[in-house]
Order: C-alpha cells, then sequence, then structure tokens
C-alpha cells in the first residue's frame, strides 16, 4: 500500500509557531526570577548584603522621622495596598464585560487571580522570613519572597495600562506609563522603607508579575491572531478596537 502523507494546515502551522514563540518568550520571562530566587535560597553574599543595608539605611530614616513613615504607610496600606489594587481591576473587568469587551474582561480577570495564586504559591515554597529590625514602625504576616505587593502592583498597572491605552490620546499616553512605572516602583520602595520586606523581595515581585503579564498577554496575542485581527504594539494597547461599536469581532477563528 503506498504510503499515506500528511501535510500542516496553514492554521496548524500558525499555531505551532505562536506556541513556541510563547514558549521562548516565557522562558525569556522566567529566567530572571528563577535566577534571583535560587540566589535568594542560596543566600547569595552580595545579595543578602544589599538588602541588610537597604533594609538598615531605610530603616532608621523611618524610625527618625514618624510623619514620612505616616506617609508610606497610607501610600502602602490603602492607594497601593493590594485589596484597593484588586478591586480596581475587579471595576475594570466588570466595565469590560459591560462594553461587551467579554475576552479582554477575560484576560484582565485571568492576569490579577494567576498572578495572585502564583505569588502566593511561590511565597509558600520559599518560606523566607521578614525582616526582623530594632522598633519596628510596622507589621505584615506572612512570608517575605516574593512581595505581594510588588508583583500586584505589576499585574494591575499593566492591566490599566494595556486595557486603557485605546481609549487615551497619544500624547498623554507617555504620562499614563510614567504614572504606573513610578507607582509600582513606590510600592517597592514603601515596602523595604517600611521594614517588611528585603529588597529582593521586590525585585522578586517585579520579575515574577512582569512574567505572568507577558504570558497572559501571548494567550491574549493568541487569540486575535485566530480571529484574524492585525498584530498590536504594546503602545497602543491590547485591544485597540476598544474605541468602536464593536470591541470585539464577529468572524469566526480562521
Amino acid at each position: 500500500m503506498p504510503k499515506k502523507t500528511t501535510t500542516l494546515r496553514p492554521t496548524d502551522r500558525r499555531f505551532g509557531m505562536r506556541l513556541f514563540a510563547a514558549a521562548g518568550v516565557a522562558a525569556a520571562a522566567a529566567v530572571p526570577f528563577g535566577l534571583l530566587l535560587v540566589l535568594v535560597e542560596g543566600q547569595w553574599r552580595p545579595l543578602r548584603d544589599l538588602d541588610r543595608d537597604a533594609a538598615n539605611g531605610l530603616h532608621r530614616i523611618a524610625v527618625d522621622d514618624p510623619a514620612w513613615t505616616s506617609t508610606l504607610r497610607v501610600l502602602s496600606d490603602y492607594v497601593w495596598d493590594p485589596l484597593t489594587l484588586r478591586v480596581a481591576v475587579a471595576l475594570l473587568t466588570g466595565w469590560l464585560l459591560w462594553r461587551g469587551a467579554r475576552r479582554l474582561a477575560a484576560w484582565a480577570a485571568a492576569t490579577a487571580v494567576t498572578g495572585g495564586l502564583i505569588g502566593l504559591g511561590v511565597k509558600t515554597v520559599v518560606e523566607r522570613a521578614r525582616p526582623a529590625l530594632e522598633d519596628p514602625v510596622a507589621h505584615a504576616p506572612g512570608y517575605s519572597f516574593p512581595s505581594g505587593h510588588a508583583m500586584t502592583a505589576t499585574t494591575s498597572f499593566a492591566v490599566f495600562l494595556l486595557v486603557l491605552l485605546p481609549l487615551v490620546p497619544r500624547r498623554a499616553r507617555v504620562v499614563c506609563w510614567v504614572v504606573a512605572v513610578l507607582s509600582v516602583l513606590g510600592v517597592g520602595f514603601t515596602r523595604v522603607a517600611l521594614g517588611v520586606h528585603w529588597f529582593s523581595d521586590v525585585l522578586g515581585g517585579w520579575l515574577l508579575g512582569l512574567a505572568v503579564v507577558v504570558l497572559t498577554s501571548r494567550a491574549f496575542e493568541a487569540w486575535r491572531s485566530d480571529t484574524g485581527q492585525r498584530p498590536t504594539h504594546v503602545a497602543e494597547g491590547l485591544e485597540p478596537e476598544l474605541t468602536g461599536p464593536s470591541p470585539e469581532p464577529d468572524s469566526a477563528p480562521r
């Protein structure tokens, strides 16, 4: 009998290429966090010294300046608190559903939930103790690595940016990026300055949060490709069609 030959359909080839690209992006995003985790677990001396120097230096300032410390606590416990940011993402998700952007709403919710669960899981596995400083100015429960505040800020402000950028005039988008970046950096600073996290905890939260956003964004881009939509650039948001009357296409996957 003649051998039966099979050929991959164009859609299968495209899916394979996207899957390979997504795996490469996932590895690139996860490698820095993995390296940091190895250094933390191995108590690498330069990183340990950096953690202690940053914690002790900022703690002295916090002890000597109660007004400054109170400001940091308001920012950390209310303005940039994970619960505040998650509620904001939930409200944004609800608005997207009302707007008819169901898949974008699913992406926003999945990014927030995935980030929270992964962060909690890594904390449980690593079991790193929080800084123990004399005359502490703040307290926090649970383990230390990675910082949940830093990770939640990274995923949340990424969601805000990638969803809302299409609705912002091009000239104002730089301001949005600056506010988001400064907020994420500010969250990390407050956690170290209040003595409830090491610097490496914050760095780990940033890196892990970024990895989650990259992975979920790649999945969303794959969906856009399957529905025949053009690729987007990070500067214009995940779904530029959000400004139109119909955010999602009616066409079936190709």
